[in-house]
């Protein structure tokens, strides 16, 4: 298949590097003022095989896509705020193919239909994540990633893309509601990373993180917060019920919680890396900035994440 990446990020470059390697034609859609390397290394801590990962390193050879192309999908994974202008800037190469948004989003599906502007596309959710540096890729990759139910999108290709990632030994698991799952998800973010940097400078991520990984006591302290965070989500109409398998490690007692993360967090080294490679302070906060703001809006009592904020904004 014929597969486009919307620039040369973390998220979009470790899924073309998958894809790539079992044999499909992968661009990238870049500025032309945007300096991009023609090789990248890639350091990726490979999870697909094996409950440990696997520890492999590898180059990538970066191809560059034309104006007016037509690909099978178009994988978009940008930054918040950014979506509109990503959007523009495929209608003005006159790039066609079906989107794969791999986004953050906090709003709704009606406005993310009106955001692709009649472009077909999927939502889902990749389960990778690293950090791009010195033309260096250094990255975690899942065996799975979140996908919406077919019946609930208008590409005419989803099966298409099921093939896609069965090719590159990608499972998805598909949730009750993409959108709803996606704002679950940032509110636990909000609830971790809010506690994690609630005492600390948002300058050193990977610093945060191991304090809070190893801490049983600050996970405890996270715990409680993403129940304030849910709190957020539930007041958007959301029906957690529907996500109970998702959220039972955080209805159990908090302590018992902290204790079963940090033993989780030692012994997972997928997800202990890719919580220090994150490293995206624009993010990191987005996240969090949107659920607080939402809250105050409808009015949602959060005393332990407005605490978690308020600190973060004075610091």
């Amino acid at each position: 298949m014929r597969i486009g990446i919307l620039g040369l990020g973390v998220i979009g470059t470790t899924y073309g590097y998958t894809f790539q390697k079992v044999g499909h034609q992968v661009e990238h859609i870049v500025r032309e003022d945007k300096r991009t390397p023609q090789t990248l290394k890639v350091k990726l801590l490979d999870g697909r095989y094996s409950s440990k990962g696997e520890n492999k390193s590898d180059f990538y050879q970066v191809s560059l896509s034309h104006d007016k192309t037509d690909y099978d999908f178009i994988i978009l994974s940008v930054r918040s705020g950014k979506l509109k202008s990503a959007i523009e800037t495929l209608k003005e190469k006159q790039i066609k193919g079906t989107i794969i948004f791999f986004c953050n989003f906090w709003d709704s599906r009606e406005e993310i239909h009106e955001l692709a502007e009649g472009y077909n596309y999927i939502l889902a959710f990749p389960t990778a994540g690293g950090r791009m540096r010195d033309d260096t890729l250094e990255a975690v990759i899942f065996d799975h990633l979140m996908l919406e139910d077919r019946m609930k999108t208008n590409a005419p290709n989803y099966d298409d893309f099921r093939k896609l990632l069965s090719s590159a030994d990608v499972k998805w698991e598909i949730p009750h509601d993409m959108i709803e799952w996606i704002w679950i998800h940032m509110a636990i973010n909000a609830g971790v990373t809010s506690t994690a940097a609630r005492m600390g400078n948002l300058a050193n991520p990977e610093q945060l993180a191991l304090h809070l990984m190893n801490s049983s006591k600050e996970l405890t302290i996270a715990v409680k917060t993403i129940r304030d965070t849910l709190k957020v989500v539930e007041a958007r109409g959301v029906n957690l019920n529907h996500y109970r398998s998702e959220l039972l490690p955080y209805k159990i007692p908090a302590w018992i919680a902290g204790k079963a993360m940090k033993y989780m967090f030692a012994k997972n080294e997928l997800t202990r890396k890719i919580m220090t490679l994150h490293n995206d302070k624009n993010d990191i906060l987005y996240c969090c900035e949107s659920v607080y703001q939402t809250a105050k809006d409808l009015r949602v009592s959060i005393p332990r994440f407005q605490s978690n904020m308020q600190n973060i904004e004075n610091g």
